[in-house]
């Protein structure tokens, strides 16, 4: 199972100007987290930092026991090995072919032979279906092999937590959906914390666990994925809906006389052309293709949620409640809702032990 990342006031800045502070959360074991964001948030930096390559001014970001703020080089390096980075840009070697580019960690990072370099490479080229295509160069693939064969490489050392910087950066929705889907696949067959940042709605609806959003220099909110889908923050309703009435601007902050003159448009019948459907709501999450084994994060996260389920929103209750099986509801001791004669259409509430939280 992946390592837990334990981040306490995590705060970053470049000289005067601050990034982000007092960042505060938990990245479960074993949990795909997704981490959403304005451009211009912060939300690359945050990763540089949990992985010491660039140093928060004052915090703590834990990883299997060690401080990776406080803690010695030989330490730090240590930590690393742990990690997994999918790069926006995929970071290849153009000069290197994608088995030597995949080769590579194994040969900087372990004493492997080359024969067992070679198994590992083809196991990890097989895993995000590139077999086949191993002496392309970069130069002469489509940029989805190219964010495949950079999560190849992040793979060959097999990693505990794997960080993918924005995945569907240059990919078409199709491409996008694939790389999506081989996320899940992995969770299933290797049990990885991953932690994807990324401003693709679909993918943050359909993907993770776990859902946060940075804004405004600070963590909006971070939980289970069901709090920031029916959440009606107005930062989230508007990045969720992608629409331009709200506090996010072109320039990420907009001052009160604006969103004043903005609610005034749109009261009077002005359109901002965007979609009037609104996003907001839990939809299925994805699986793993049929033959892989089940996601084993689905259990352990069910079990922690309803742990603190009397403390989370009553929409997002009710998204968890309407997703557990008859056997959940067994298990964590509900009652299930009684049949209804099939002349009945009124909607019938779960009962819930000692009372509705």
């Amino acid at each position: 199972m992946g390592a837990e990342v334990v981040v306490e006031g995590l705060t970053k800045s470049f000289g005067s100007q601050a990034i982000w502070r007092d960042v505060t959360l938990t990245l479960p074991p074993g949990e795909v987290s997704v981490m959403l964001g304005p451009s211009g948030t912060g939300k690359s930096v945050f990763l540089k930092s949990m992985i010491g390559l660039l140093k928060p001014d004052r915090g703590r970001c834990v990883v299997n026991g060690v401080d990776i703020v406080t803690c010695s080089e030989a330490e730090l390096y240590e930590v690393r090995k742990l990690f997994g980075v999918l790069f926006q840009d995929g970071a290849l070697f153009g000069s290197m072919n994608l088995y030597d580019n995949v080769a590579f960690p194994l040969r900087e990072h372990t004493r492997k032979s080359e024969a067992e370099i070679k198994r590992v490479v083809m196991d990890k080229l097989e895993l995000t279906g590139l077999q086949g295509a191993e002496r392309k160069l970069p130069g002469e693939i489509s940029g989805g092999m190219r964010k495949r064969a950079g999560l190849a490489r992040a793979l060959v050392l097999d990693p505990e937590i794997i960080l993918c910087d924005e995945p569907d950066s240059g990919l078409d929705p199709v491409r996008t959906a694939y790389l999506s889907q081989l996320l899940i696949d992995l969770n299933a067959q290797i049990d990885a914390t991953i932690l994807i940042v990324t401003h693709n709605i679909n993918l943050a609806r359909t993907v993770p666990d776990n859902l946060g959003m940075l804004f405004r220099k600070e963590l909006v909110m971070f939980g289970p994925r069901e709090v920031l889908l029916t959440s009606d923050e107005p930062v989230v309703e508007q990045f969720l809906n992608g629409r331009r009435l709200g506090p996010i601007g072109m320039s990420e902050e907009k001052d009160a006389a604006q969103i004043a003159q903005e609610e005034a448009h749109a009261a009077a019948g002005h359109s901002d052309g965007s979609s009037e459907e609104d996003l907001r709501g839990i939809v299925p999450q994805l699986e793993p293709t049929p033959g892989l084994p089940e996601r084993q994060a689905v259990r352990r996260r069910k079990d922690r949620v309803m742990q603190v389920l009397h403390a989370l929103p009553t929409a997002a209750q009710d998204g968890i409640i309407a997703s557990l099986t008859h056997e959940d509801r067994l298990r964590y001791g509900l009652t299930a809702p009684s049949p209804r004669p099939a002349h009945d259409d009124t909607q019938e509430i779960p009962a819930w032990p000692g009372g509705r939280p």
